[in-house]
């Protein structure tokens, strides 16, 4: 993901960001813009979108990859960034950008600045970077591009976020003040405080527990859960009041987990207060007590948050099951332990073979010198196979086959390594119309 630098902003012209914007537009139902399509979309004045391109590539903004086959440009994280932060100026929201405040698995939090000076919080939501990794392998750029890339996980998440902040500040809940979002940014108040999970000591314990458990059963009877209400998503101010933040993962009383994402709420609470204060209390809500008596999952769920939208970012999230079972590939640890199972198995066998000719042999010994003859020599035989099979530790043969299958994954990477680059895939072109010249040659004759 990298580090934000909005240094190179100031240098960009309308022009540059007119082949952002059309790079992700073309990204809507392709992994890879060809540079044609990109020129047609971006639809210049004076043409010149191919030198803009390269560019946008040495400045990060966009990637030049080789696929399978096809070649393309693709929209970085970067770029992206620069396509909300450039819609954000023009509306007047951010004027000047500050440092960066927090960081998650999910987010990167900076303090940004609007034309009156006034200090504001910018959310960039950063989905792929240690959650939602399945989403990769179960993507279909053409049938089902609304989960086709991590940008658009990240557009629909800081969607809902702000959806539902708007709604609990209308609400009077203790929330920041929503200011704009657009695409995967999110603007809101800053807030003057710290994380809860800073803090080591308050005045009245009891009173911000209270505060705390009410704020849950309000938020229950007004239709939501808020899902991960925890020390890290609790500000508190200097005069000791909560203010709740990240809001994405907000789920409905209605769901079919709701019970178990309420009392995970309420244990979260009241384990940190017994952790950090030594407080505990007999008296706290259970979902049995709440009484609904608003509507705010729906409301939110009409305002701009569709439900494929509500689908795919709950699919993702572990909320709402999925079904589709995926064949994963065999790792080197599986192969090892084939590999192990296998000398042990024949070991056993070499082992029962042994014991059962000894068996027979003793048997027929008296009556026979032949026998006695064979079965010496299968005992040696015998014995010979099952001390080369003991006298290597499964552990040498766990490392030589790891050393075997490593050998073999460079050799095979070896091979799938090509030049990277436009000139490859004229070369490539041409070596494809020249077998094609070449095979329908006879067709005309």
């Amino acid at each position: 993901m990298g580090k934000l630098n909005v240094s190179m902003m100031r240098y960009l012209s309308s022009e540059d960001f007119r082949v952002l914007t059309a790079i992700e537009m073309g990204m809507k139902n392709h992994e890879l813009v060809p540079g044609a399509m990109a020129a047609s979309i971006a639809n210049l004045k004076h043409g010149g979108v191919h030198k803009l391109l390269k560019d946008l590539c040495k400045h990060r903004l966009l990637s030049y990859e080789r696929g399978k086959k096809y070649d393309g440009y693709r929209l970085t994280n970067m770029g992206y960034d620069y396509l909300a932060l450039q819609t954000l100026s023009k509306r007047n929201v951010v004027s000047s950008f500050g440092n960066q405040i927090g960081v998650g698995k999910e987010s990167n939090i900076y303090i940004v600045a609007n034309t009156d000076h006034a200090e504001l919080c910018l959310k960039l939501h950063r989905l792929g970077r240690t959650c939602f990794r399945n989403v990769k392998d179960k993507r279909d750029y053409h049938k089902h591009r609304k989960s086709a890339s991590w940008l658009y996980l990240s557009r629909i998440s800081a969607t809902k976020e702000f959806a539902y902040m708007k709604a609990l500040y209308d609400r009077k809940f203790p929330v920041p003040k929503p200011i704009d979002f657009n695409r995967h940014c999110v603007v809101m108040e800053l807030i003057a405080g710290k994380p809860l999970t800073n803090v080591m000591e308050v005045d009245n314990v009891e009173a911000l527990y209270d505060e705390l458990m009410n704020l849950i059963v309000r938020l229950a009877d007004s239709g939501v859960i808020h899902g991960d209400f925890n020390e890290f998503n609790i500000m508190l101010t200097e005069d000791e009041h909560p203010i709740i933040i990240d809001f994405p993962q907000m789920v409905s009383t209605l769901h079919p987990n709701a019970e178990m994402f309420f009392n995970r709420d309420v244990t979260c609470i009241r384990d940190f207060f017994k952790r950090r204060f030594g407080y505990e209390s007999e008296l706290f809500p259970k979902f049995s007590d709440i009484e609904r008596i608003d509507n705010l999952d729906a409301e939110v769920a009409c305002s701009g948050f569709t439900k494929e939208m509500a689908r795919d970012i709950d699919i993702e999230l572990g909320i709402v099951s999925d079904d589709e079972n995926e064949d994963g590939n065999c790792s080197i640890e599986d192969e090892e332990s084939d590999v192990i199972n296998e000398v042990q198995e024949e070991e056993n066998q070499c082992e029962s073979r042994y014991k059962k000719k000894k068996t027979n042999a003793k048997q027929n010994g008296s009556n026979s010198s032949d026998c006695s003859s064979n079965y010496s020599d299968d005992r040696l035989e015998c014995g010979s196979i099952r001390s080369m099979a003991t006298t290597i530790h499964p552990d040498e043969i766990k490392k030589r086959v790891k050393t075997q299958m490593s050998n073999k994954n460079k050799k095979e990477n070896r091979k799938k390594c090509v030049a990277k680059g436009e000139a490859s895939a004229v070369t490539r072109n041409r070596r494809e119309n020249a077998n094609t010249i070449k095979h329908s040659v006879g067709i005309w004759e």
